[in-house]
C-alpha cells in the first residue's frame, strides 16, 4: 500500500466522530464529543489540513491509574482528546482493513467483533476436546512493544511515506 492519507477524508472523519461514544471521559484539554460537534464541519476541515500539511500533532494522554479488582494495584489508563480519538477510530479502520485477513481465527487480541469472552469460550473448548501443551498469554504485550521495531514491521506492508 503505497497511499492511505486520502482514505481518511472529511466523510470519513465524520463518520469515526460520530461512531465514538458520547459522555466519555475527556483528554487533557477537556473536550467533550458534543463540544467538538458544535462546529463539526470546521473542526473536520482543520483537521484534514492539519494532516494534509504534516502538522497535526496529537495531544499528549490524561494519565489515570484505576484499581485493578482483587488488588492493591493499579492499572494505568490513558485518555486522548476527542479529536485524536478520531484519527484514532479513522486509523484503526484502515490498518484492520489491510491487516485483519493475516491473523488466525484463534487470536483475539484487540480484534473487531471478539472480546476476551469469545477467547475464553474458545480456550475452554481447546483444553477439553483437543490435546493442548500449551497456552501464550502475552502479558502487558503494549507495555513492551519496541515500538521503533512496530514501525518497521508495518513499513513491511505500508509504503505510505505520510
Amino acid at each position: 500500500f503505497t497511499s492511505l492519507a486520502h482514505l481518511l477524508d472529511k466523510q470519513s472523519l465524520v463518520q469515526c466522530h460520530i461512531e465514538l461514544p458520547n459522555k466519555k471521559a475527556t483528554g487533557i484539554n477537556g473536550t467533550t464529543k458534543e463540544q467538538y460537534s458544535g462546529n463539526l464541519e470546521e473542526n473536520i476541515e482543520d483537521l484534514i489540513s492539519r494532516l494534509k500539511s504534516k502538522s497535526y500533532r496529537p495531544v499528549p494522554v490524561r494519565r489515570m491509574y484505576i484499581p485493578k479488582l482483587d488488588s492493591k494495584k493499579k492499572r494505568p489508563l490513558g485518555i486522548p482528546e476527542h479529536e485524536d480519538k478520531i484519527v484514532q477510530k479513522g486509523l484503526t479502520k484502515i490498518l484492520n482493513s489491510i491487516y485483519e485477513i493475516d491473523f488466525l481465527d484463534c487470536s483475539f487480541g484487540f480484534r473487531p467483533n471478539r472480546s476476551c469472552h469469545d477467547a475464553l469460550k474458545i480456550l475452554n473448548f481447546y483444553i477439553e476436546k483437543r490435546s493442548v501443551n500449551y497456552v501464550v498469554d502475552i502479558k502487558g504485550f503494549f507495555d513492551n512493544v519496541d515500538h521503533k521495531w512496530m514501525m518497521e514491521f508495518l513499513k513491511l506492508r505500508i509504503a505510505d511515506p505520510t
